[in-house]
């Protein structure tokens, strides 16, 4: 009789919530050119809509990662350790900027100076007001220059700071650029300040602990991608425009941006925890090591 051969082990499902940003363009490359497969892995992706709707749906336990942030992962950590980050997902670079601080186009703001005591529109608590913090701050801004207005929506934010009902507001690229078109000026962003705001990819504690191998091959499928991306960004332009995540308006003249290798490096960490420290939003400290997982990364 012939010897049996050993059983495929059976591929692992990964479910990750994806807002509908840049970010998540080497995913959908990973997806397309069989990555995730080759890596004995089956790819779930659950559509979200907004941050908050995603947070919930990992929480809820209907997704086991999702491409998010350093601040929204400190705050899922509050209670112990529920995710950890795996891999960068987005960083700015000197090529292309993560956040951009605009100004509305007739609000006579033209220097960064000129946001002084000027109230910006971001959403509280969140990596927007960081950024806003920390891209002032730079600019030798005191505190209590800096003001702050909660406008929680990206499209609200987008809305008044076209209507000129708010002079200035703090959004992500591609809206950014979407905000420009429509007539607003950038006046700062953090092309030369990468260290602040990247986004990840966190998955929940529990899945990780069950799953260190699709862990790896998710991180490595990733890493794939974003060589696949490097090399010739422009054949994913219609993966781009397919899965919607530039308005139509800006397809024609947009650039994917280059994405990063590796993962959040603890004096990124150490500064996000500070910062969440400082607006008491947290107290205690959160350490590096529950946070951020790096065993998964090509070594």
């Amino acid at each position: 009789p012939t010897p049996t051969s050993a059983p495929q082990a059976e591929p692992v499902t990964i479910r990750i919530a994806v807002l509908p940003i840049m970010d998540v363009l080497p995913l959908y490359v990973a997806d397309k050119e069989g990555l995730f497969q080759k890596h004995g892995l089956t790819i779930e992706f659950v559509p979200v809509a907004s941050a908050p709707e995603r947070d919930q749906v990992v929480s809820a336990g209907r997704a086991d990662g999702m491409m998010t942030d350093a601040m929204s992962t400190l705050f899922s950590n509050k209670k112990g350790t529920a995710l950890q980050m795996v891999r960068y997902a987005q960083k700015a670079s000197p090529q292309a900027g993560h956040f951009f601080i605009l100004a509305a186009k007739d609000s006579g703001i033209d220097t960064p100076d000129d946001l002084k005591g000027v109230e910006v529109g971001i959403s509280q608590g969140t990596v927007i007001e960081y950024m806003l913090d920390r891209l002032l701050q730079k600019q030798g801004f005191a505190p209590d220059e800096i003001v702050g207005v909660a406008v929680p929506k990206i499209p609200d934010r987008m809305a008044l700071l076209a209507a000129g009902k708010i002079k200035a507001a703090i959004l992500p690229d591609p809206l950014a650029s979407l905000a420009v078109a429509k007539g607003a000026k950038i006046i700062l962003d953090d092309r030369n300040t990468p260290e602040y705001g990247p986004s990840v990819y966190t998955f929940t504690k529990t899945f990780i602990d069950a799953h260190p191998e699709a862990m790896r091959g998710f991180v490595a499928a990733v890493d794939e991608a974003v060589t696949l991306l490097k090399e010739n960004p422009q054949q994913y332009a219609s993966l781009m425009a397919d899965k919607k995540l530039v308005p139509p308006p800006l397809l024609e003249a947009y650039s994917i941006p280059p994405y990063p290798m590796g993962n959040f490096s603890e004096s990124e960490w150490a500064d996000t925890l500070s910062w969440a420290q400082e607006k008491g939003l947290i107290q205690q400290d959160i350490p590096y090591e529950s946070a951020v997982n790096n065993s998964f990364l090509a070594q």
